[in-house]
């Protein structure tokens, strides 16, 4: 499952010393407990949440970069309204090229940088273990490949699609235009709503697809990947790739722009080999790091039933499943799919 964002900075919250996990499970761990939005931790902190929102949103954070590219594809890779009006393969054609060219960069240059060229070796990977290479459980008998052809052709297609889908109904007046003139504040408040909504449907979608024959039939390829790298972030099942990108359909409801829904299809698009690149920063140049990975995510493709969502949504805290890498949360996630698994079992020995 592709996650929404790379993890936000360490939020200050005057909690308790961080601690390291131990190396038994993981080579790097960022500092822990692993929080999440300022908003959520205790004390709140009006100071905390305002860094935090700032911390997310700086210049050359994953999320800022997103908008950029949404506003690239937008005004030089993206055909006229007017093109959209009808379904013809020449301009869908053209937006599929251009999702192309964003995955294979984004993906295929974190891949050549980290695990083929291995220009920062193993320093700040989560999993130093290396990728599977013959391996029954992934096609073509390699992780690296399967992951590549579910990316390739599956994600990209079906994300081109739920997008053209959109542009389609701007055109048409299924959707609603709202340009940034017509009133700016409106639509830059939307674009820092984007992210949150992203995350809503993100969790409530991710947590149905653990749900018994939805995770055995289609989840699954998802889970293959216990140790993740940038191509794993869309390696899954065709029907979880449309799950996915199925936020966007909330644009033929609110009143919004092209370019929020692109920023939004790319938090899938580029979010997902980012936050599943396995590494917690990148060193691009000596005094250069982008903060990529995300942990959070790290922890739930090592132990499944906890961290179904994001770092800006609640729910995992509310219902029991948030791991923050603590050897503490490591038990208790253990004890509570003792008993989920206990509970699922319990039905079958009854009798009469």
């Amino acid at each position: 499952m592709a996650t929404t964002t790379a993890a936000p900075p360490t939020a200050s919250g005057g909690s308790a010393a961080p601690k390291r996990a131990s190396r038994r499970i993981w080579d790097f761990t960022p500092e822990l407990p692993v929080t999440q939005a300022a908003w959520f931790e205790r004390p709140f902190s009006i100071a905390d949440s305002i860094k935090y929102l700032f911390g997310v949103w700086r210049p050359f954070s994953p999320r800022f970069l997103m908008l950029l590219v949404a506003i690239a594809a937008w005004t030089w890779f993206t055909p006229s309204l007017e093109r959209a009006a009808t379904f013809q393969p020449g301009w869908m054609l053209e937006i599929l090229l251009r999702n192309l060219c964003i995955v294979l960069t984004v993906a295929g240059g974190l891949h050549l940088f980290l695990y083929t060229c291995r220009k920062q070796g193993d320093d700040l990977r989560y999993d130093a273990r290396p990728l599977a290479t013959n391996s029954k459980i992934f096609h073509f008998r390699d992780q690296v490949r399967d992951n590549m052809f579910w990316t390739l052709a599956g994600s990209v297609p079906i994300g081109t699609l739920w997008e053209c889908l959109l542009l389609w109904g701007y055109a048409n007046g299924y959707a609603t235009l709202a340009t940034f003139t017509d009133n700016p504040f409106r639509f830059a408040g939307l674009m820092l709503v984007i992210p949150l909504w992203s995350g809503f449907h993100f969790y409530w979608f991710h947590r149905l697809l653990h749900v018994g024959p939805i995770y055995r039939r289609v989840h699954s390829w998802h889970h293959k990947n216990v140790n993740v790298g940038p191509w794993s972030g869309h390696a899954m099942h065709p029907l979880e790739h449309a799950g996915l990108y199925s936020d966007l359909i909330i644009y033929f409801l609110v009143a919004s722009h092209p370019i929020h829904v692109i920023f939004n299809a790319m938090l899938h698009t580029i979010g997902g080999p980012v936050s599943h690149c396995g590494y917690h920063e990148v060193k691009l140049t000596r005094h250069i790091r982008l903060q990529l990975g995300d942990f959070m995510h790290q922890l739930h493709h090592r132990f499944i039933d906890c961290n179904y969502g994001t770092h800006e949504d609640p729910w995992d805290r509310i219902f029991g499943s948030f791991h923050d890498g603590t050897p503490e949360a490591d038990a208790r996630i253990r004890e509570r799919r003792i008993r989920m698994h206990a509970g699922k079992r319990t039905p079958a020995r009854r009798t009469g």
